[in-house]
């Protein structure tokens, strides 16, 4: 009888599935060297938010309602991210502190709870919550209403093309580089790049400022911003592969100098991971993800210029730069918890903010559909069915070829490697090929690392395996 009350010896594999997502979902912080940061100071955080809150409820003026329920608003996701520092998991990130990325993390809830609450408006009731939040949106108008698209495109001018270079090109170009050191694969960016202007051209009946001269698409869009903006963002990628990782505490830094670098260098990478989302021996579950992370890429970009069409408001409006900055921010966490989730064979779910992430998408398009049926309503379904069509194939292809790049390179890094006279591959041959680096362990490249050399020959030793 004793033996039956006795409570369940816990199974490795569940111990193993257990720390596979605590390493994504809560990554620890090694090496403290300043404890006062990362202890709780749980009761000094409550007595000052029940302070601050006694002092701004008793001291403000609550003449004016509206004003009333603008600061209430405030105050109360203030509060929430002090419980987002207080209870949400840190995610896969520690740099440059948990707390901020706890506070990402309860940044999109909010986020989502809003998205949640709008599907079930009225249009009416959109609008007044729009006005509310900016008067000025009573008097905005649509881009496409002002100006026009695409005209003239056989006239072509050095002064035409310099009108292209405004603060919206420079950010496609910074948004691409970004975009390059969150995928880190040139065949995954220029894919998405790619399709990205196929589907411009398909929804253009919808959306009349995808409308563009065959050279503002070709050659502005995808040579000069897309393609110069992953060759920078894959750059810095290479950078931080090769250069070493060495955290000195600051404690141990004598010079003034020495320490504001240190302190300038807490807000860069603790490490990076060498990214490898194709393997040679990839499952159909691994490639199936890989297609899903396109699609849901292309969707996410979709949503921003239905948004801005449907409810009203130019890209420069705060509403349009603040989603793009807060989702911008928290995409950097979700990739990297999808890409866990698909290379690592003992990872069994995704992380919390992917899955949050993925909820966010789905609720804008639906909010889409649900608030632009007049605009849905002059759909071409031919134009759709195209480019829905397009995409699968176009996708399909680049995996394809993907696949067999990375093949090649290891039939000929197995070539190599038995061209060396003792077999020490990293040794005699300087050389590390991707068929014995796959035999690393998963779990080692997940661990934060104090220190780290990543150099050419061993580089390739950082992350592989994949759904079996």
């Amino acid at each position: 009888m004793a033996d039956a009350d006795s409570p369940p010896t816990p199974r490795k594999d569940d111990a193993n599935y257990n720390l596979h997502f605590r390493i994504i979902n809560e990554q620890q912080v090694d090496d403290i060297c300043l404890d006062f940061f990362y202890k709780p100071h749980t009761i000094t955080l409550l007595t000052a938010t029940v302070l601050s809150l006694m002092y701004f409820a008793f001291t403000r003026d609550d003449e004016n309602s509206e004003n009333n329920l603008r600061v209430g608003i405030l105050v109360v996701v203030s509060f929430f991210l002090v419980v987002s520092v207080l209870a949400f998991p840190n995610g896969p990130f520690t740099r440059p502190h948990p707390a901020i990325w706890r506070m990402v993390f309860g940044v999109s809830v909010l986020y989502f709870l809003f998205l949640v609450l709008l599907i079930f408006l009225n249009w009416d009731q959109v609008k007044t919550l729009l006005y509310w939040i900016d008067p000025n949106l009573r008097y905005a108008q649509r881009e496409a209403d002002i100006m026009e698209y695409a005209v003239n495109c056989t006239v072509i001018t050095w002064e035409r093309v310099l009108t292209h270079f405004d603060i919206f090109a420079f950010g496609h170009f910074g948004g691409w580089a970004v975009k390059a050191l969150l995928i880190r694969s040139y065949g995954l960016c220029w894919t998405i790049s790619i399709t990205w202007e196929l589907t411009e051209l398909f929804f253009m009946h919808l959306l009349p400022n995808f409308a563009e001269c065959w050279w503002d698409q070709v050659i502005l869009d995808i040579l000069l911003c897309n393609g110069g903006g992953i060759w920078l963002g894959m750059t810095a990628c290479r950078f931080l592969e090769m250069r070493t990782y060495r955290w000195a505490s600051i404690k141990e830094i004598h010079t003034t100098t020495g320490k504001i670098k240190r302190a300038v260098l807490q807000f860069t990478p603790a490490s990076w991971t060498y990214v490898r989302w194709f393997d040679p021996k990839s499952s159909f579950q691994r490639l199936a993800g890989i297609y899903l992370f396109m699609i849901l890429w292309q969707l996410t970009e979709l949503n921003a210029f239905f948004l801005k069409h449907i409810f009203v408001f130019q890209a420069s409006h705060a509403l349009s730069w603040c989603r793009l900055f807060m989702l911008g921010v928290i995409t950097a966490p979700t990739v990297r918890q999808y890409y866990a989730y698909l290379t690592d064979t003992e990872c069994k779910r995704v992380g919390t903010q992917c899955w949050v992430f993925g909820a966010i998408s789905f609720l804008e398009a639906l909010a889409c559909v649900k608030f632009s049926q007049d605009l849905f309503s002059k759909t071409q379904i031919l134009y759709v069915l195209l480019w829905l069509l397009c995409l699968a194939l176009l996708t399909l292809l680049s995996l394809y070829g993907m696949m067999w790049y990375e093949q090649k390179k290891l039939k000929s890094s197995s070539v190599q490697s038995e061209d060396c006279d003792d077999g020490s591959v990293g040794d005699s041959c300087d050389f590390a090929p991707d068929g014995l680096a796959a035999q690393s362990d998963t779990l080692t490249s997940l661990l934060p690392t104090k220190r780290r050399r990543a150099h050419g020959k061993n580089r390739f030793g950082n992350e592989h395996g994949g759904k079996k």
